[in-house]
C-alpha cells in the first residue's frame, strides 16, 4: 500500500505534466474519462449496492449515469485554460490555473456517483485528485477510479491524475487532507469539520434536512408524485430528500390521501412511538440499521405491521427541536408532516426546522403563486430552493433545471461552509488578475453623496 506522501507525490508529478495542456487536450481527456465512467456505471452501481448494503441498485445506476452525463453537459464548451476573460474597459485580463492536487472525501451514501462527478470537474481544470472513500465503499471507489484511469490512458494523459486510498482510515484521510492543495469533503458533519480543521483550504457541505412546502394553490397530484419520487429514490440516501413537508391546512387531508396512493403509510400514535424507538433506540442516535433501507425493513426493525405496498412512512410532527426527533434529518423513507395556516408560518417552519438540523441546506415549494416564490426566496435561510420539483433530483442538478451537476452542496455560513453554491469546476481553480492602466475613473462626490446632502445637508 502506498503511503499518503507517495500518493501525493505521484499526483503532483502527473498534474505538472498537464498544467499547460491546451484546451483541446483537456477536453479530449474529459470526454474519454466521461465515456469510460459511463461504461462502468452498471458495475459500479451494483458494487455500491452490494458493498454498502444501502439503497436501490437501479437508482444508484440512474444517479451514476445522470451525474456523469450532467457534469459533461455542464463542462462542454467551457473555457478553463489560459486567458478566460478580457475586460478592456477595466483593463483586466484573467488567466485560469489549476489548484493542484485535490483530496476528495466521498460518502458511503453516494459511493459511486460522487467519484466521476468530482473527477470530471477536477480534470477539466487540469487538477489531479486523490479519493478518500468511506471504508465501507472502498471497492466501489477502486472500481470507479480504475475505469477513469482507462480513459486517461486512452488519450495519453497521466493515469496518476486519479488516485485513491485503497485501505482508508480516519488517520490516513486526515493525513491526506494535510498534504493536498485543496480538500473537497462530501459526507457527514464530523468529516467536514475535520476538513476545515486540516489546515488546507477546503470545500465542505452542511447537514441536509430539506423541508418542502405545499401551498393551497399547488397541483396536488403532481406534488404528491414528486415528493414520493424524491423520498423513495435510492431509499433516501440523498441529503436532499424531503424530511419534512409543510402543508396548508386547506389541502392537508387531500394531499395525505394522494401520498397514500403512492404507498405512503400514515402511522398512528402507537405506531409513531414504535417507529421512534426503532429509529432512535437510545433516544439520541439514528439507528444505522434503518438508514437507506426499504419501508419493509424499517417496519421489521420497529415492529410495525404494514401493507406490502408501503413505500414510505408519514409521521405527524409535534414540535421542532430535540423534543421531536422526527424534525431531524432521517436518511430513511420517513417524512414528517406539518400543517400551517398563513404562508409566513410555513417560512417559519423552514427556518426553525433547518436551524435545528440542516442549516443553510435547502427547501422546496409546490405552488402556482409567484408571490409565495418570491417571499420564500427572500426569507428562507437556505442555499437552494426547488420550485415544483422533486428535491433530491433538483438540488444537485437535473436535466430540467439550471443547477450545476454535483453531489457536493455548499450551505453557506449558515451551515459552516464557505459558499452556498453547488461545488463544481469553478471552485477548483486559481485565477490570476492582470491589471493594465486605464483612463482615471474619479469618484463624483455629487453622485455619491447628493441624496444624503439633500436630506441632511453637508454638516
Amino acid at each position: 500500500m502506498s503511503t499518503i506522501k507517495d500518493l501525493v507525490a505521484r499526483a503532483h508529478a502527473a498534474q505538472e505534466q498537464i498544467e499547460f495542456w491546451s484546451q483541446e487536450q483537456v477536453d479530449e481527456m474529459v470526454a474519454a474519462v466521461g465515456w469510460h465512467a459511463l461504461q462502468a456505471a452498471e458495475a459500479c452501481a451494483q458494487l455500491a449496492y452490494e458493498e454498502t448494503g444501502m439503497g436501490v441498485y437501479k437508482d444508484k445506476l440512474i444517479k451514476h449515469q445522470k451525474k456523469t452525463l450532467g457534469a459533461l453537459r455542464d463542462l462542454y464548451g467551457v473555457k478553463t485554460v489560459g486567458l478566460v476573460e478580457d475586460d478592456r474597459e477595466k483593463g483586466l485580463l484573467k488567466y485560469m490555473k489549476p489548484a493542484g492536487v485535490l483530496g476528495a472525501l466521498t460518502p458511503v451514501t453516494n459511493a459511486s456517483a460522487t467519484l466521476p462527478c468530482i473527477a470530471l470537474n477536477a480534470l477539466k481544470t487540469r487538477n489531479a485528485v486523490i479519493f478518500a472513500p468511506h471504508p465501507k465503499a472502498k471497492k466501489t471507489c477502486a472500481l470507479n477510479c480504475e475505469a477513469i484511469r482507462k480513459g486517461l490512458k486512452q488519450v495519453g494523459a497521466p493515469e496518476d491524475l486519479v488516485l485513491w486510498i485503497d485501505e482508508p482510515s480516519i488517520a490516513l484521510t486526515q493525513e491526506l487532507m494535510s498534504e493536498v492543495d485543496l480538500v473537497v469533503a462530501t459526507g457527514g458533519t464530523s468529516m467536514v469539520k475535520a476538513a476545515y480543521s486540516s489546515g488546507t483550504p477546503a470545500y465542505g457541505v452542511g447537514a441536509g434536512n430539506s423541508v418542502c412546502i405545499v401551498d393551497e394553490t399547488a397541483d396536488l397530484d403532481a406534488a404528491a408524485k414528486k415528493i414520493f419520487l424524491s423520498k423513495t429514490f435510492d431509499f433516501a440516501t440523498s441529503c436532499s430528500t424531503e424530511n419534512s413537508v409543510v402543508i396548508h391546512q386547506s389541502v392537508f387531508d387531500e394531499l395525505v390521501e394522494k401520498l397514500k396512493s403512492h404507498g405512503g403509510y400514515l402511522v398512528n400514535e402507537e405506531e409513531r412511538a414504535k417507529l421512534h424507538k426503532g429509529m432512535w433506540p437510545d433516544g439520541v442516535h439514528l439507528n444505522k440499521d434503518i438508514v437507506a433501507q426499504s419501508a419493509q425493513v424499517i417496519a421489521g426493525v420497529a415492529g410495525l405491521d404494514v401493507p406490502d405496498t408501503t413505500t414510505f412512512f408519514m409521521v405527524i410532527g409535534k414540535e421542532v427541536g430535540p423534543g421531536d426527533l422526527f424534525s431531524r434529518e432521517k436518511l430513511s423513507v420517513v417524512v414528517t408532516l406539518w400543517k400551517y395556516e398563513e404562508f409566513v408560518e410555513a417560512i417559519d417552519y423552514v427556518n426553525d426546522i433547518t436551524d435545528y438540523n440542516g442549516k443553510g441546506h435547502s427547501c422546496g415549494l409546490h405552488t402556482t403563486h409567484e408571490v409565495h416564490i418570491r417571499e420564500l426566496g427572500e426569507k428562507a435561510k437556505v442555499s437552494r430552493i426547488m420550485i415544483n420539483q422533486p428535491q433530491c433530483y433538483g438540488n444537485s442538478g437535473n436535466y430540467d433545471n439550471g443547477m450545476p451537476f454535483t453531489l457536493t452542496l455548499g450551505c453557506g455560513t449558515w451551515g459552516g461552509n464557505i459558499t452556498t453554491e453547488n461545488i463544481y469546476w469553478k471552485h477548483f481553480v486559481n485565477v490570476t488578475w492582470v491589471s493594465e492602466p486605464i483612463p482615471p475613473v474619479v469618484p463624483d462626490e455629487e453622485v455619491l453623496f447628493g441624496a444624503h446632502w439633500a436630506k441632511y445637508g453637508k454638516e
